[in-house]
């Protein structure tokens, strides 16, 4: 079995852009991971997801425990297999999702005791069924299950809550036990305290991980916020191991997060924005309901290769939405991830060229340009 592997090839600033090596395949970084919830990532074959550039998809395991149910996936030969990816795939602990979700939820020293928001039936998630279910999956990257609060929240709370966290990641790190070709990330929580995250970050490298994220952000603080807090965080981590930003997000969230040291991002925002029109361009966002829109003949973005752009006009896209036809659903989505992919591409170039600053100026003065005007 190939081992795992992170190799960082340059710096540029704090921002870096490098090498994860998987049995599965190579994940170049900075990396964004659309998000495949239920096994599938929305209005998109699996061949077209990577065909968009994607190395690495994340799959949920909140979802997948409930329906169809992990056990149901192993025996069917693992998650890889079950959906037709064979890249690398990263599945969430579920801890998230539980307390955003769920009902009826109790929170012990032992775990997470919840409702099913499908049907009412009773489960618990604890550090060591987060692992197994991880484990019947065949995820390559596994998370620790943790506990987000939802912000703002007092100190108090959220120093309890990091330090429940801890002790699940400890736990976590039992449980998942010597697994060669898989790589088990901790989460450092603390709010936005930093003093709180520094002892997070000393608790998981006392541990041991194969990689580190930063949870408990992309929960309504605000950009301000979490971009405050990504001054420090990230370097709170160890330098050689992959940092992941959980959760996050637009196009100016991502490029502000790799300029602070990030390496990995996952966010529903592309997929689930293509189903609701809401398209980005290297000019902004644009909301393909407009009105504006119907007589268009042009393409959303002149420069951009995708499907949706060399073969489409606005005018069509515009009919197709308004007519809620599944093609609008798959065009603005590939779109969108196209874009996104090309994003993370961008930025790794510039890093190892030694010109981020510059190519980070230019993103932002394009993105105020504002969209094309109409005909």
């Amino acid at each position: 079995m190939t081992q795992t592997s992170f190799t960082l090839q340059a710096s540029d600033g704090r921002a870096r852009t490098g090498v994860i090596s998987t049995p599965r395949g190579e994940i170049r970084t900075p990396a964004f991971m659309p998000v495949g919830t239920a096994a599938t990532v929305k209005a998109m074959l699996p061949e077209n997801v990577r065909a968009t550039g994607a190395d690495i998809l994340l799959g949920n395991t909140y979802h997948l425990m409930l329906r169809p149910t992990a056990e149901r996936i192993d025996r069917l030969g693992g998650l890889h297999d079950f959906m037709n990816w064979q890249r690398p795939i990263l599945t969430d602990s579920g801890g998230f999702q539980v307390m955003s979700l769920a009902s009826l939820r109790k929170l012990t020293e032992e775990g997470v005791s919840f409702k099913s928001h499908i049907d009412g039936s009773k489960h618990m998630l604890s550090p060591e069924r987060s692992m197994e279910i991880q484990r019947l999956l065949g995820s390559d990257i596994v998370m620790c299950f943790d506990e987000c609060p939802a912000l703002p929240a007092d100190r108090d709370r959220i120093a309890e809550s990091m330090e429940l966290s801890m002790r699940w990641a400890a736990r976590s790190k039992e449980a998942f036990g010597d697994r060669p070709g898989h790589m088990l990330f901790g989460i450092q929580q603390g709010g936005l305290e930093p003093d709180l995250r520094q002892q997070s970050a000393e608790a998981l490298r006392e541990i041991g991980f194969d990689g580190y994220a930063i949870g408990g952000l992309a929960v309504g603080e605000g950009q301000e916020a979490m971009f405050g807090c990504l001054d420090y965080a990230p370097g709170q981590l160890p330098e050689d191991r992959p940092r992941y930003l959980m959760g996050v997000g637009k196009p100016d969230d991502i490029v502000g997060a790799v300029a602070r040291g990030v390496d990995m991002m996952d966010c529903v925002l592309p997929s689930r924005s293509g189903r609701t029109g809401q398209v980005f361009t290297r000019l902004g966002q644009l909301n393909i309901k407009n009105a504006r829109h119907q007589d268009d003949p042009r393409p959303l973005d002149e420069t951009c290769t995708c499907p949706a752009c060399r073969t489409y006009s606005r005018a069509y896209l515009h009919h197709v939405f308004r007519s809620q036809e599944i093609i609008s659903s798959m065009l603005l989505t590939w779109h969108n991830l196209h874009y996104y992919q090309e994003l993370m591409q961008g930025m790794r170039d510039a890093i190892a060229e030694g010109g981020f600053a510059q190519w980070a100026a230019r993103f932002h003065a394009t993105r105020a340009q504002g969209d094309i005007d109409p005909l």
